[in-house]
């Protein structure tokens, strides 16, 4: 028999989502924050020149530039004022959460409960700034250096060009930051992937329509569109199986007698995703990787050998790339999944409320199985996570696809999208519960 909340999502449809007034209000307020981010997104650095500048893009935007403005939603091509995206955030919060496992003081800031949390969001935001500071100064000297067919990137290069750069990406960064929290707080899903997600779908339509016109002039066959075609329904039916598996561990509740009744002795079952820590991994990633060669990469072959040799083995396809790619995807999703689920506290919690696993001993015993259980699933999200996001990588370098739209942002894209729906249904099932608690106190006003 269905519960209670599965006959109300059942019964969900268009009436139900417009009598939603809070719900629609969160929707509007996070299209709208996106729409004021793509605003963003073309508002050009001052003192760029902008035709010299797409010529040293066209030359030089594949490879890790390419993933790099994939994410930025072609802010990066064009040197806007979101040129750095949320990327230094996401930097420092890798950091951060470092921090919390290795450091003896962090860790114990983080059990301080919210206040701990909102010193720990305080450092963040301090770090970011810094990071953002030293990759836009970065920019900044490797925009100067930069030349094209139409001339110099930057009509008057000098220390005022370098300061007003610096001040401009920080402060496009710190108010992505901003937007992504208020998002989160006052819209529907994470603010910072759906950014994120935001910039990767507005390139979607232009990416699309170039590998078309270089099927119509015969530089891809339409075998191989179709292959592409036929290998992206694939991976997004394949995240999307993946992304709602989970293994349910059967948890059972004694009963108890209270007076003349018996009560509990129901049995329910804790979750466990196969891909607990979901998008994460490859966005660390992707940001682990970005870091060294932003700077490196805008030197236009100016810089030295080795800062050359770095950029050339970590281009899209390339061994060194895939190598740490899918060693930082398995690091970060076995490290994120640690500190998003505690087996010891889940023991303890199960131990508290009386609840226990079936042939399994509380506390102790408890904590090792759900270790044992969890450490196996996070190896097989970790590979899942490495396959979605080095094989379209591979097949795409090979093939010679000019653009990229491989794995991670096909991961981003689908991941997001459930979690932003799911949000919304629980917003919808909340919703039904406020009026069927209101029309039960009328009722029992009019008995």
């Amino acid at each position: 028999m269905a519960s209670a909340a599965e006959q109300l999502a059942a019964n969900m449809n268009f009436s139900v989502f417009s009598k939603a007034t809070e719900l629609k209000k969160r929707i509007w307020f996070t299209l709208g924050a996106l729409i004021v981010y793509r605003a963003g997104t073309y508002i050009p650095l001052p003192g760029i020149n902008p035709q010299a500048l797409a010529d040293v893009f066209a030359q030089q935007g594949g490879g890790i530039l390419g993933m790099f403005d994939m994410f930025a939603g072609g802010a990066l091509s064009r040197m806007t004022i979101f040129a750095l995206n949320i990327m230094p955030y996401i930097s420092a919060s890798i950091i951060m959460q470092l921090m919390t496992a290795v450091s003896p003081t962090m860790e114990a800031l983080k059990k301080e409960g919210e206040s701990g949390r909102k010193k720990i969001n305080q450092y963040t935001r301090y770090l970011t700034v810094l990071i953002a500071a030293m990759q836009a100064y970065g920019i900044a000297v490797g925009l100067e250096a930069m030349s094209g067919s139409a001339g110099a990137a930057v009509y008057d290069p000098g220390y005022f060009f370098r300061f007003t750069t610096v001040i401009t990406l920080v402060g496009g960064t710190l108010f992505l930051m901003w937007l992504g929290e208020q998002i989160t707080a006052r819209g529907v899903g994470n603010g910072i992937s759906l950014i994120i997600f935001a910039g990767i779908v507005a390139n979607l339509p232009g990416a699309l329509a170039g590998m078309l016109e270089l099927g119509r002039t015969g530089a891809l066959s339409p075998a191989i569109i179709i292959g592409i075609m036929v290998l992206a329904v694939a991976v997004i039916a394949f995240i999307v199986f993946i992304e709602r598996a989970q293994r349910r561990i059967l948890v059972q509740y004694p009963k108890r007698q209270m007076g003349n009744k018996m009560y509990g002795g129901e049995s329910t079952h804790l979750p466990l995703k196969i891909n607990t820590p979901g998008v994460i991994p490859p966005i660390f990633a992707s940001s682990i990787l970005l870091v060294p060669v932003t700077a490196a990469s805008f030197t236009a072959g100016q810089g030295p050998e080795w800062l050359r040799e770095i950029v050339a083995l970590l281009g899209i396809g390339q061994p060194l790339h895939i190598v740490l790619f899918a060693a930082l995807i398995m690091f970060f999703a076995f490290f994120y999944t640690a500190v998003v689920f505690n087996p010891a506290d889940t023991a303890d919690n199960l131990k508290k409320y009386g609840g226990f696993i079936p042939g399994i001993r509380p506390g102790k015993n408890t904590a090792e199985y759900l270790d044992y259980v969890l450490t196996r699933l996070t190896a097989v999200g970790s590979v899942y996570l490495v396959l979605i996001s080095i094989l379209p990588e591979i097949l795409i370098a090979e093939v010679g696809v000019p653009f990229y739209f491989g794995g991670t942002s096909l991961l981003i894209v689908v991941t997001v999208t459930m979690d932003t729906v799911a949000q919304i249904q629980s917003h919808l099932l909340a919703h039904q519960y406020e009026g069927l608690i209101k029309k039960s106190k009328l009722r029992g006003k009019r008995g």
